[in-house]
Formats: C-alpha cells, structure tokens, sequence
C-alpha cells in the first residue's frame, strides 16, 4: 500500500504535472552487457562471464544445440529431468531466446539461462546436480494516477490514454458490482490509482489497482483495494467485497454459443438431448476460471466431456467445466481454489464441435441456468477488521478526490516505491 499522506500533501498544483519519469530502458539484443548501472546479468558478473544469446527456431531440438555447445547427452537428460517441478525445458518456446554463460569464449556452459516471463529467470546449471532454480526479479513499483471522460467506449477512453487492457480489466472487476459496464454512457468519468512495474527499468506491467470510481447519472461509486493477513480485494464504502460469491461466466472475452435449454437439439448426435449448461466459446487455450471459491472434487477425462474439472463450492453449489484442453498446474483433486483462479484451458475435447468450455451448475443436487440465478452476496469484512478498513478506505477515497476532472493523456506519478 502507498503513503496516501504523501499524495494529500502534494496538492493539486502537483496532481496537474504530468509525470517527469521516463526509465532508461536496457538493450536486449547485446547478451554482452548488463542493464546500466548493473554488473551482474542473470546473477552473474558480467567482467567475469561470457554471456550469448541463442534464438529458439520452431522445431528445434534443444538437446541438438546443447550437444553442439560441448554438454553432455547424459548432463541433458538429468536436467530435463530436474526441471520438471520448476520450469521444464520443454516448455520453450520458438521464437524466444535463451542465454549460455562460459567463463571464458572456449570453455564449456556453465549455465543455461531462459526468461518465461518479464519478472524471473530460470538458472539450469551444468554441474554434478544439475541444479535448476527459478529467480524472481527485483519489480519496482511507481504508484500512478489517471482519468477520463467516455465519448464513445470504455476500451476507446482508456486506450486513447495509453492504459493498458489489463488495468480496464482491473476496473471492471473492481466495481463491477456496482456499475454497468455494457451499458456505458457518453459524459461517464472514471478515476484511477493504480501501480505500474518496472523491471530494470523497463516497465512490465500493471499491478494492484488502489482505488477507483465512477461517475455516472447515479451518481459516484468508489472501490478501494484492502488487505490484511486474512483478505485481499476490492471493497465498497461499507466494507462489502465488490466482486459477488459467484463470477456470471468462467472466463473472459467470450460469447455465449448455446444456452441451458431442455430440448436443444444435439449439433452431434443429431436428436434432442437436454443442454444442461451453458457453453462459452472462446479461442483455444484461452483460461479457464473458478467461478466461486472451493475444493476440486474430480479432474478427469470421459468421452462426451472430455477434459474437465468439478468443483464443490459449499453445501449448496457446485461447478463442472467440460471439453478443457488441459489442466492448470497444480489443479488435482482436493485442491482448494479461490475465485477467479485459472483452472484449465479451453480446448475441444469430447464431443465438441469446435473450441468452448461447457459450464454447469449445480444447486442443491439439481442442474441449473446460473444465468437466472439471483446469487448471495460475498461475506462482508468482520467487525474486528472495520477499523483498519475505515482507515485505509477514507486514505484512498480521499487521494481519488484529488485527482482533477479528466484530461486526456495525462498520468501522474505520484510516488515511487
């Protein structure tokens, strides 16, 4: 969390200069040398390593430029085998690259280097272990503000602005219970605190989004970002978690394809068999969320459902999620998940014709439409955390008060962390 002191202090002379920061951005097509102001690269010194960049071609072998660069077949394998539970080398992909450190130009690899993604590295050493590690990179956070006026969409608002698609993302999710976002309207204004990262200077990302609001003809509506050793999420003014019991839908970005219907006729099958669900067609891969909190019952495979995954939420609900093509890692059963978790992927398993996750739902041991379903709200905070909340709650809403009205393209930096 920031120092709201810090904001209230600068005033709104402050808040009206656009941000100054522009982070020098480190090269990464010369492998030889490290980000500026950095003697290391990867945990090693660059004064006393050779360090080269090798692209991943598409159908490429790995073992095949590895045994060309002196190691070992025996060496390969036990590293394969090591890397299994931390980041398999299988899971390379064509068109990355990954990085060979020799201590001097003729000697053999020390060390393998990949980057899966912008925030960690995975070491693969050459030694008698084969040892595998996985860094996380050091991420700088510089705590940001924005806003905006809707004169055509949502998206075109906060794009025109350079916001990126993850932080609208964010903002829906974070009041999404109690503003419309499908039925915006022009003269809208929303008002953002949020985090960027930054990872040797390069910015990499959004992170948590600290408060937010919106204005429409019904008025303001606030959510800020809270979290102790118990919770963490978007609250309202009272307290009450903005995100309902239950997501509407089990990922995002996608259509309904056919809905629950008793006498739907079977696109396979060719005669009318019920359709207990509700299918969401999306492109392959794309996630797969838990739509409530809960522990996984079953991760299995039969013919007319394909992968799939079913979940037991409580006494009342459960979850079934069919024709997945694969699993998230660590989802097996008696595995307890929480809301929006990924789950598995989208695929076409089964009976399928053609890319989708079949959705069902369960209450009190019938199949239901969830789409009809009027859902308890979320449990609010106990009474024993209210004070931190109030105090955190009237720091952030008051920051967001003091972000002047919209003004396009302009982002504040208000506080390096």
């Amino acid at each position: 969390m920031f120092d709201v002191r810090v904001i209230l202090g600068l005033g709104l002379v402050a808040l009206l200069t656009i941000s100054s920061y522009n982070p020098e951005i480190p090269s990464k097509n010369k492998t030889t040398e490290a980000p500026k102001q950095s003697k290391t690269l990867f945990g090693f010194n660059i004064d006393n390593y050779i360090i080269d960049e090798y692209p991943i071609h598409q159908n490429q072998f790995l073992s095949n430029v590895l045994s060309y660069e002196g190691i070992k077949f025996e060496k390969i394998v036990q590293l394969e085998n090591n890397s299994k539970d931390i980041f398999h080398t299988r899971n390379f992909k064509a068109g990355k690259s990954f990085h060979l450190i020799r201590e001097d130009e003729c000697a053999d690899p020390v060390c393998m280097i990949y980057e899966p993604d912008a925030f960690s590295y995975v070491q693969y050493f050459f030694n008698e272990k084969a040892t595998v590690r996985k860094v996380q990179k050091q991420v700088d956070k510089i705590t940001k503000t924005a806003s905006g006026e809707i004169t055509g969409s949502l998206w075109d608002a906060m794009i025109s602005q350079d916001l990126s698609p993850a932080l609208i993302d964010k903002m829906e999710d974070a009041l999404s219970s109690s503003v419309d976002f499908y039925h915006t309207k022009k003269g809208d204004k929303f008002y953002l605190i949020f985090e960027e990262q930054f990872v040797e200077g390069k910015k990499v990302g959004v992170g948590d989004l600290l408060g937010a609001s919106y204005e429409n003809d019904n008025g303001k509506h606030y959510a800020v970002y809270f979290e102790n050793e118990r919770y963490q999420g978007h609250y309202d003014m009272d307290g009450s978690p903005t995100k309902r019991k239950f997501l509407r839908a089990p990922l995002k970005y996608s259509r309904i394809s056919s809905r629950f219907n008793r006498k739907r006729h079977h696109p396979i099958k060719k005669k009318t068999i019920p359709h207990l669900g509700t299918d969401y067609a999306a492109p392959h891969g794309t996630p797969i969320f838990s739509v409530a909190d809960g522990v996984v019952q079953r991760v299995s495979y039969t013919k007319g459902n394909g992968k799939y995954v079913h979940i037991k939420h409580d006494k009342t609900y459960e979850t079934k999620y069919f024709h997945m093509s694969g699993y998230a890692k660590g989802i097996k059963k008696g595995v307890r998940v929480k809301q929006g978790q990924t789950i598995g992927y989208v695929g076409q398993t089964g009976l399928a014709t053609g890319p989708h996750v079949c959705f069902r739902f369960w209450k009190n041991g019938q199949q239901i439409n969830h789409l009809r379903e009027n859902f308890p709200p979320a449990d609010p905070l106990p009474e024993s955390d209210m004070e931190e909340f109030y105090k955190t709650r009237d720091e952030i809403k008051a920051a967001l008060d003091l972000i002047p009205d919209p003004n396009p393209r302009e982002t504040v930096a208000l506080l390096a962390e």
